[in-house]
């Protein structure tokens, strides 16, 4: 394992962080650390995008500077509105959201396809959010988890910290399966929301395409601060 560590700002959520999740530090195969923004519920992030939370995500993203992290991200894809704030914040790299992979994976797309997106709340996930990292023009087809019960009342509404992870993993497969059927011209899916990233492999295998998720955003930045002289 590698000493160079990825600094994570995680949301104030209490329920069970499976492997997988960003906030699971089984997921990696490297050092990650974390700072949690007291207060930042998801419905203050995802709903009421509450701009007053910015100031406590620069403090969070500053103290992980502070401990010697080679580069930050967070736990929840809605904060890719404070995207250009928090990096100019900090000396090291800052992605805020898996969105920041939109406009590489397009590029990566026949012109005629799309970039599949699976969001916590489809009507809170708006142009804004891709113009911040400059995905305004990506063709994209969005679907949401806001209406599933186990994810609604375990994510979104912090009912209770009990996680059935065999009931949400069914939920995420079931919104994927709607979106590319009503959507066939999806050629990858971009998982905003990290909640969903432990179902990933199940994703990629009933849909038939790449996933892109905040985990292999993560996998790659933190390839880059690792670079290793090639055999001969």
């Amino acid at each position: 394992m590698t000493g160079v560590a990825i600094g994570v700002i995680g949301l104030d959520t209490a329920f069970t962080k499976i492997p997988g999740h960003i906030r699971n530090p089984a997921t990696f195969d490297f050092p990650v650390a974390y700072e949690v923004v007291p207060g930042a519920t998801a419905a203050r992030v995802v709903t009421q995008a509450d701009p007053t939370l910015l100031r406590p995500f620069v403090a969070a993203a500053r103290a992980l500077e502070a401990r010697g992290v080679g580069a930050i991200t967070t736990a929840c894809g809605f904060l890719v509105l404070f995207q250009r704030e928090l990096a100019a914040a900090v000396g090291v790299p800052l992605f805020a959201s898996s969105l920041v992979q939109l406009p590489m994976v397009h590029r990566m797309l026949r012109p005629d396809q799309k970039v599949g997106v699976l969001t916590a709340k489809r009507p809170a996930l708006t142009p804004r959010h891709l113009r911040a990292v400059g995905a305004q023009d990506v063709p994209v087809a969005v679907a949401g988890m806001e209406e599933q019960p186990e994810f609604r009342e375990v994510m979104l509404e912090a009912r209770r910290p009990e996680l059935d992870a065999g009931r949400l993993e069914q939920e995420a497969l079931g919104v994927a399966d709607a979106l590319v059927r009503a959507e066939p011209a999806v050629g990858a899916l971009l998982l905003e929301c990290t909640d969903l990233v432990p179902f990933a492999h199940a994703l990629q295998a009933r849909t038939g395409r790449p996933v892109f998720d905040i985990v292999t955003l993560t996998g790659m930045v933190h390839a880059t601060l690792t670079r290793r002289p090639y055999p001969g």
